[in-house]
């Protein structure tokens, strides 16, 4: 039996689970390491286990290809070829292919884990979802990548100038999937980085290179032959979905949980939280989080319960103060 309602009732089991996943919770250090490992080893796993269907592939990419000059959207072999022309350029965005998007995404992990907690989960939840939408595409709709497209001309620059890192290209192509291009995750995890970037960082000059930083991804995939540019626009959609699964999960947009959990010392510090944070939204709007019915709930108590103050009313208004637990509705 679960906690009882404000009748004496036991509270229905999907309240419970809804109210679960409303409610702000601080994540748990070796949880959460565990949890972003398994994923990624998840992900690889079944990534790297699709069906090696070359011939379907490259005509697929063909055929995305043709698309895209019917369009007039085909840059990425001008791209390509231009910074292949800069040695030190292309080599710089082979290491960025190869490295940045693990970098990036476990630093903004790492940073909303500590600076963010009350946000870490929902936000956490866009990246999982979205990554684990992809793998749909890679396995339904394998798609070669341009470097991969016989007779169309495009260099495959880490074959071409002898880097080290990407399981795109040379010795370590046999033990990754080289189809699996649609959609792309170095636009969907580079975008993700760039909103919560946008959402939570303070000084201006970091939010504008959160901004850049899927920018300059797209130019990358580009340049280094690993991506057309529909497979960006790909990714943009599969993280626009995984921004839909997560509000259908928690009630709400993960960028409207508080920054702190009540639970945390940090709560009270920065004016009970009520409002996103006192000093960390630098818009100054008061965005509304997960509803004072569901912490409510999450503590055990009725809603009618959680709408006293433990401060006691306010005689001078009549009115009461809302608890430090509560949450304006989404």
């Amino acid at each position: 039996m679960g906690p009882a309602s404000a009748a004496g009732e036991p509270t229905p089991l999907y309240v419970r689970v809804r109210t679960y996943l409303r409610t702000p919770r601080r994540p748990r250090f070796v949880v959460e390491l565990a949890l972003v490992a398994l994923s990624y080893w998840v992900y690889s796993l079944i990534r790297n286990a699709v069906p090696n269907r070359e011939s379907l592939a490259v005509e697929r990419a063909w055929q995305l290809l043709d698309f895209e000059k019917s369009l007039h959207i085909d840059v990425e072999y001008a791209i390509n070829h231009a910074a292949d022309k800069v040695t030190w350029l292309i080599v710089g965005m082979n290491y960025y292919y190869a490295t940045l998007h693990f970098i990036v995404t476990i630093g903004v992990l790492v940073w909303l884990f500590r600076w963010h907690p009350g946000r870490y989960r929902a936000v956490r939840t866009v990246l999982f979802v979205t990554t684990g939408l992809a793998l749909f595409g890679y396995f339904f709709y394998a798609l070669a990548p341009p470097r991969l497209l016989p007779g169309a001309g495009y260099i495959d620059t880490v074959l071409v100038h002898n880097t080290w890192g990407s399981m795109s290209s040379g010795n370590m192509k046999s033990v990754s999937n080289q189809f699996a291009a649609m959609p792309s995750m170095h636009i969907g995890w580079s975008t993700w980085c760039a909103v919560a970037i946008w959402k939570f960082a303070m000084p201006m000059w970091v939010r504008v290179l959160g901004v850049l930083y899927p920018l300059m991804t797209l130019v990358v995939i580009m340049a280094t032959g690993n991506h057309f540019i529909l497979d960006a626009v790909g990714g943009w959609i599969t993280l626009a979905a995984g921004f839909a699964v997560q509000r259908l999960v928690n009630g709400c947009s993960a960028y409207q949980f508080p920054r702190y959990t009540p639970d945390d010392p940090r709560y009270e510090e920065h004016g009970g939280d009520r409002h996103g944070d006192a000093d960390g939204d630098h818009d100054g709007r008061g965005d509304g989080g997960p509803s004072g019915r569901d912490a409510a709930h999450a503590s055990g108590r009725s809603p009618a319960e959680g709408a006293k103050s433990p401060r006691g009313p306010d005689n001078s208004s009549g009115s009461q103060r809302e608890p430090a637990a509560s949450f304006p509705s989404p």
